[in-house]
């Protein structure tokens, strides 16, 4: 089964990807990523750039409106994720709580819908 760990970022996690916290941070992630390699279990993923570079377009009123800037509904912005191939659910919770942390990230696990045939 196909799932995807997502990492929720805050203002200050997305602020740390530019100070001397990002070698740490990324050898963290490449790190997590090299495990999953050797385990068999990785698909893909990418880490994304900062959300004031996002382009958000929503329906309304029968229109396609096109916005500056994510969403802003949450303080949390997607930063990036992983795409696995595990066995069931109960793995790829084992591997997101493996997932490199920072105080305020929040990370989620969502299985993908199969592939249409």
């Amino acid at each position: 089964m196909k799932f995807a760990i997502l990492s929720y970022e805050t203002p200050d996690n997305f602020a740390a990807r530019s100070d001397q916290r990002r070698d740490a941070l990324f050898g963290a992630v490449f790190r997590y990523i090299d495990e999953m390699r050797r385990a068999g279990v990785f698909v893909g993923g990418a880490g994304l750039d900062l959300p004031q570079t996002a382009t958000t377009i929503r329906l309304e009123e029968g229109v396609r409106r096109v916005q500056d800037g994510p969403y802003p509904d949450t303080k949390e912005q997607l930063g990036g994720l992983f795409v696995i191939d595990v066995a069931d659910e109960a793995a790829a919770i084992a591997w997101a709580r493996r997932c490199p942390r920072e105080p305020g990230r929040v990370i989620e696990v969502r299985p993908l819908l199969p592939p249409r045939t």
